[in-house]
Order: C-alpha cells, then structure tokens, then sequence
C-alpha cells in the first residue's frame, strides 16, 4: 500500500547541516538553528529522547534561534543516522559523546557561553555526565523531563523478565504494541504524527537496547546527588512516561540551587505541547536572564508541587517495557 499523503510532510527526511566526527571516528548528523541577528547571545547543544532524533527540536529551536540562541542538535550515538542506529551503545558511551560534542561545539562557537539541554533519555545522558569528572565546562544544563526510574521502584517481575530477554534474546524486537497500554506523549497531535512518521524515528527496540535504557535511568537518578553545575530541570503534570515519584525522588537528591520548573498541564514532551511556548520562554529566561524568576512561574509551581506531596503515580511500574510506544508506528 502506498504511504498516505495526508502525511506526505510528516515523512520529510531533512538532510544534517552538519556532522560531528568524534574521536573513535564516529560521524554523528547533527541540524543547527543559528540564533537570528549574527552573533549568539548563547549556544545549546540539545539531546533528544530514546528513538527520536535530531528533529526532536523543530518546534522549539526556531524560538530560541529568535531569541538570539543558537541550537545544535545531533544523532545521539545508536539513534536518527548515528551509527549503531537500532543498538545500545552503552551509558558510559553516550556520556563520553555528550562530553566531546559539548567541546566541540564550544571550539565551533569561542567566547559564547554553552548549554547542554537534553529530553527524556537526553536528560538522563547529562544527568550523568553533569555528576561526572569528565564533564565539560559548561554555563549550565537544562534538563525536561529527564528518563529517571530506580530500580527499587521497578516491578520486580518485569526487570526480572527484561533482564532475561535482553540476555537469552537480545535481538528480540519490540513494537510498542506488547502491552495492553495506550500512552499520551503530548497534547499535539501534529508534533506525535511527526515523530512517528519520522524516517529518522526508531520503531522498534531490541531487547538489550530496552534494558540499556532503564540501566541510564536509575544511573541518572543516582547521579543526582552528586551534581555540582548550574541546572534548570522540568516536569509535567501530566507525564504519562516518567512516574511522579521518581521525578520526586531525584529533585530530593538535587543539590538545593538546582531550580525547578513544575507544569501542571504538561506532558513528556514539554517543547512540543500545545502549551510549549510557557516551557521555551522560560528556557531562555533561564539562560539569558537567569536571576529572574520563571516568567511561567514553573519554578513557584514547583515548590507548591513538591510540597503538596500528594501526587497519585499514573504509570504503571512496569512502563519501561512500553517506552518505545511513544513512538506511534508507520502504518506502511
């Protein structure tokens, strides 16, 4: 059957702008968004979520390139045109990439103060990498809706089950579609249709890549406490991806000047929401005028949040298994 046109421009593969070649010779595609007006007032590299891509950021970067911020977005390594593209790599992997995309684009761009910002598995990678001795200097890390889950939050059975697909069947596909689980990534149909008609979107994970996955997010959620850099990091009330409490439990961990941005309407995928402009302006408040309070008021909300205490956990603990149906597949 042939691809439907209703989606013809949800099906767009839009070429690199760049590639970053790293030490072991890894070449990773990567977009740029050039801050409009010459000169960036600040640069971002951003890192996108698990089976996404570098297009993770078309409805977001264009906004910040408008507010003098230039983006950069790459393939994170196992992912879009990466290499690997399919596979885990590996946490310690993704980290050391993140570590030497971050000094790259800080040699690309001498004198403008760098950002690392990641989404989902993104944040989770730099979680990491900000509690590391190999983390970069960098004038902050923004974090939305980092992948964070610890282990003794996880249904026993299902990391029992995980752990033995991932080593008796590693290449064990799945689909998204094994669970009987319908998840809302965001409130924008628009930006879902475009995910899941990406060519460069994953839609279907191997077992062992699953397991990697919830490995990053319980090593993410211990790093926390051991982050020493400026941070901004953001939840939604309405994730349906990453359980309350575990959010919760890593913004306990967080050293006390990490600010934090709570929004009650919002989903997993912050900067692609209907209401996405809340959560980008605050982003660039942040960065360019960061002794403000949030304009959205998350940071107030936030602490209202964390004090109420009285969230209700929505998602299921055995959810890692279904992270992948974020994605909503090709129909072709």
């Amino acid at each position: 059957m042939p691809p439907s046109a209703a989606h013809a421009a949800d099906r767009r593969l839009v070429p690199a702008d760049l590639v970053f070649t790293l030490a072991d010779g890894a070449r990773l595609p990567a977009r740029l968004w050039p801050a409009v007006g010459g000169r960036p007032q600040a640069v971002i590299l951003a890192l996108h979520g698990f089976n996404d891509s570098r297009d993770a950021w078309e409805l977001s970067a264009p906004v910040l390139a408008s507010r003098g911020i230039s983006l950069y977005a790459p393939d994170q390594r196992g992912f879009g045109q990466a290499p690997l593209r399919g596979r885990w790599a590996g946490t310690d992997r993704m980290v050391s990439d993140a570590a030497e995309l971050a000094r790259l684009v800080a040699a690309r761009e001498p004198g403008v103060p760098l950002y690392l910002m990641g989404e989902s598995m993104g944040g989770a990678v730099l979680l990491c990498l900000a509690a590391s001795p190999e983390a970069p200097p960098v004038a902050g890390y923004i974090l939305l809706a980092p992948a964070v889950w610890s282990r003794d939050q996880m249904d026993p059975v299902m990391t029992a089950s995980l752990w033995a697909a991932a080593t008796l069947a590693p290449d064990w596909e799945l689909t998204g579609h094994e669970l009987p689980l319908h998840i809302t990534a965001s409130d924008n149909l628009a930006a879902l249709y475009r995910l899941g008609y990406d060519p460069l979107t994953v839609r279907t994970t191997r077992a062992s890549t699953l397991q990697g996955l919830v490995q990053l997010m319980s090593r993410a959620q211990q790093a926390a406490a051991h982050v020493h850099a400026r941070m901004l990091v953001t939840y939604g009330g309405r994730d349906q991806l990453v359980p309350a409490r575990s959010t919760a439990a890593t913004w306990a961990l967080l050293p006390s000047d990490v600010r934090r941005s709570f929004y009650p309407s919002g989903y997993h995928l912050l900067m692609r929401d209907l209401n996405r402009s809340a959560v980008i302006g605050d982003v660039a408040s942040w960065i360019l005028t960061p002794d403000q309070a949030l304009p959205s008021g998350g940071d107030i909300a936030a602490a209202g949040w964390v004090a109420g205490q009285g969230w209700d956990d929505t998602v299921p603990l055995w959810l890692p298994g279904n992270l992948d149906g974020l994605v909503a597949p090709d129909p072709r």
